[in-house]
């Protein structure tokens, strides 16, 4: 006797293709399980029989093989005890098999029989519908798989309950998707009082999705400004949705089928590790750059970061994913975030000026920002200095404009890099992602403005990566004005945001002084 139940196994956030076959055989009363399966997998055969016993049900007493095809495709945790133990009562006559030719299923058993949740019932939904199959998941998983649209949901609270649908007696009924959230209240842009260069670095690094990192004494406002990007920010598209989603049901954050427009906003605290950060472990899980994918990596304290950790963001930062490199497989996770990253000027903290300024000054800003690499910092489009704020700023009455009226330009202007992109196929939707020909072709520079970017290039403090960056952060501030050609004091107050140095001056300044 022989049964078969396709279920799926996870390479990043895509589900692959996998049969349990089952086979029974005379021999010793024995359960085999292979396959190329890790420990989750092979306590499988232990958990499915401790379910069979508090079912009242008993293994056949023969020589029992189930096989996980592809053979030498790794499988790994605990989803594949669901389809082996339908395949066990398919092959018992327990379930009519063919009722099982049209899903696919996950999930993990309790000793009791209850089905209980697992992660990635969204990939594996989406996975399923591709193969014209429907999923049979846990109860609990029921409404993450419903959003995958026209694949059928089968959520079982319990083997006996499938036992019952499949039979006839007790149908189960299709669950619904989970609810959408807009996202939590994020705090307002008024609140903060003074910083109106680093409040106007926000608003371009939001408008254009460029990555931004603040540099100032403790107090001055950088994690507090940083904090209110999300509400500066447009809610997630339908497919950023879907990208998003995918990553957070793999690695397990979806609660309750709930998904959420807002973009993503991942703060890691600063011993975070090179695998934390990108991706890996045991189980190759998608790191904090790929659950900030479509949204924003915050670093505070950047240079307290380890060195390593900081280096493995430059290809991510680049390319837009992360490889997670293993001997027998090669896992994809989409990673393309915006970085917005916090610094005290040295590890006193206040610099070399001012009130309370360092008295190693300039040599220990020199040091400690010196734990940044340049190739990373060059891929930082808006560093801006945050100077502390004084008593005379803590004074002030509340702006007059906070995070709805940014948030209002912000929208109008990636609304005009859309246009722009839904004209050309393949072209990036965000000005930070634009390049080659599509980059030349947007940003359109007017003579005066083309003769003050070559200048900053001649005096030798842009780099090939920095031309393109500033050209970038141009258009976005053109943007901001409503459009239109990209002019010389677009270019100006793009160069301004480059330094040149720790505590240096800025590209700009060096360039407009000369």
């Amino acid at each position: 006797m022989s049964a078969r139940v396709v279920t799926l196994a996870f390479r990043g956030v895509e589900a692959v293709r996998v049969d349990v076959q089952v086979q029974f055989t005379r021999g010793d009363s024995k359960f085999f399980l292979v396959g190329m399966g890790d420990k989750a997998v092979s306590e499988s055969r232990e958990r499915v029989r401790g379910a069979f016993m508090g079912l009242g049900l008993a293994l056949p007493a023969k020589r029992i093989i189930a096989n996980l095809a592809p053979a030498d495709l790794p499988k790994e945790g605990s989803h594949y005890d669901l389809p082996i133990a339908l395949a066990i009562m398919a092959g018992m006559g327990i379930i009519p098999p063919d009722a099982l030719e049209a899903w696919a299923a996950v999930g993990e058993l309790a000793l009791d029989g209850r089905i209980t949740p697992v992660a990635g019932a969204l990939p594996a939904a989406v996975a399923a519908g591709g193969l014209g199959l429907g999923l049979i998941c846990p109860e609990a998983c029921g409404p993450e798989a419903a959003w995958a649209g026209g694949t059928p949901v089968l959520a079982a609270p319990s083997l006996i309950a499938l036992v019952n649908h499949f039979r006839g007696t007790q149908l189960l009924s299709p669950p619904k998707p989970g609810d959408m959230l807009d996202g939590e209240r994020v705090p307002d842009l008024r609140d903060v009082k003074g910083q109106e260069n680093a409040k106007r670095a926000l608003e371009i690094a939001a408008a254009g999705g460029h990555n931004l990192a603040f540099v100032g004494p403790p107090g001055s406002g950088k994690s507090m400004m940083a904090a209110r990007l999300p509400g500066l920010l447009p809610p997630l598209t339908p497919g950023e949705l879907l990208e998003t989603s995918m990553i957070h049901s793999v690695a397990g954050l979806i609660a309750r089928g709930q998904l959420s427009r807002a973009r993503p906003f991942r703060s890691p605290h600063h011993s975070a590790s090179m695998a934390a950060l990108t991706g890996g472990g045991l189980k190759a899980k998608p790191g904090e750059v790929s659950l900030a994918h479509n949204g924003v990596l915050f670093l505070d304290e950047l240079p307290e970061f380890s060195a390593q950790a900081l280096d493995s963001l430059r290809q991510p930062l680049e390319t837009g994913e992360v490889v997670v490199a293993r001997a027998n497989a090669h896992v994809r996770y989409p990673a393309r975030f915006q970085l917005v990253a916090a610094m005290n000027p040295c590890r006193c903290g206040h610099g070399g000026a001012g009130r309370g300024a360092c008295g190693r000054a300039p040599r220990c800003q020199v040091d400690y920002q010196a734990r940044i690499s340049g190739p990373l910092m060059d891929r930082i489009d808006l560093q801006v200095e945050v100077p502390p704020v004084t008593a005379a700023d803590l004074a002030l009455p509340a702006p007059s404009e906070g995070t709805a009226e940014a948030a209002a330009r912000v929208l109008t202007a990636r609304q005009l890099q859309a246009e722009r992109a839904a004209d050309r196929d393949g072209a990036a939707p965000l000005n930070a992602q634009a390049e080659g020909d599509w980059l030349e072709t947007i940003v359109d520079l007017d003579p005066a403005a083309r003769a003050l970017l070559s200048k900053a290039a001649e005096a030798g403090n842009l780099s090939a990566r920095g031309w393109t960056r500033t050209l970038r952060l141009a258009r976005t501030i053109a943007d901001l004005e409503g459009g239109g050609a990209v002019r010389r004091v677009h270019v100006a107050e793009a160069l301004i945001y480059r330094r040149i140095a720790p505590g240096g001056s800025a590209v700009g300044s060096t360039v407009l002084s000369a």
